[in-house]
Order: C-alpha cells, then sequence, then structure tokens
C-alpha cells in the first residue's frame, strides 16, 4: 500500500501560521483586558469600603461620646481607622461637634495620573 503525502505550497503553510497567531493576539488582547477591568474595579471598591469605614467610625465616636470627632487623626487612634495614606487622603471638614462632619476620600494615584 502506497501512502500519498501532499506537499502544501509556501502560501498554505502561512495562511496556515498566520490564522493561528491571529486567533493568539486576540485571546491575549481579551485577557489583557480582563485584567485591567479588574483593577479598576479593585481600586474603586477599595475606595468605597474606606469611604464604609470612615462613615461608621464617624458614627460609631458619635454614638458613644455624644459628639462628632474633630479629625481624622483622633478616629485613627480612638477608633481604629486605618488605611494606606500613601493611596489615598481624605478630606475632612468638622463643622461643630454636634453637626455630621463632610468626609471625602481621594485616591491619590488617579489625581496625580491626571496632573499635566
Amino acid at each position: 500500500m502506497e501512502t500519498k503525502v501532499r506537499k502544501r505550497s509556501v502560501s498554505e503553510v502561512l495562511r496556515g501560521h498566520l490564522m493561528a497567531i491571529i486567533f493568539f493576539v486576540a485571546v491575549f488582547g481579551f485577557f489583557i483586558y480582563g485584567i485591567s477591568s479588574a483593577e479598576r474595579n479593585s481600586a474603586s471598591e477599595g475606595r468605597k469600603v474606606l469611604e464604609e469605614n470612615l462613615r461608621k467610625a464617624v458614627v460609631s465616636c458619635y454614638a458613644l461620646e455624644g459628639a462628632y470627632p474633630a479629625s481624622v487623626q483622633y478616629l485613627e487612634e480612638n477608633y481604629g481607622l486605618t488605611y494606606d495614606k500613601d493611596k489615598y487622603a481624605i478630606g475632612y471638614v468638622a463643622f461643630a461637634s454636634n453637626i455630621m462632619p463632610d468626609m471625602q476620600v481621594i485616591e491619590l494615584e488617579e489625581a496625580e495620573a491626571d496632573a499635566p
């Protein structure tokens, strides 16, 4: 019995490899997009968690002491508030001890990246 071997032309070989390369690049592109999307969601979630923890600490202080704290440092020292100071900044303005302070969490990396 004789086996026939079909010789493929160079263009047929290149076309086959080109399809594999295109498929690989497409899959790799989707993978990179998924990772960057997950990183954005993680950063946003971290900010939300810090805002929630800050609000809980402020309300706990008011409930226990009858007055809102004068500063974020007071919350850190007495209520265990911790956060990454290299990544976040907290804007905290206390008007009076019986009025809830104005609080804002700012992501520093985002602000530095947007700066000209």
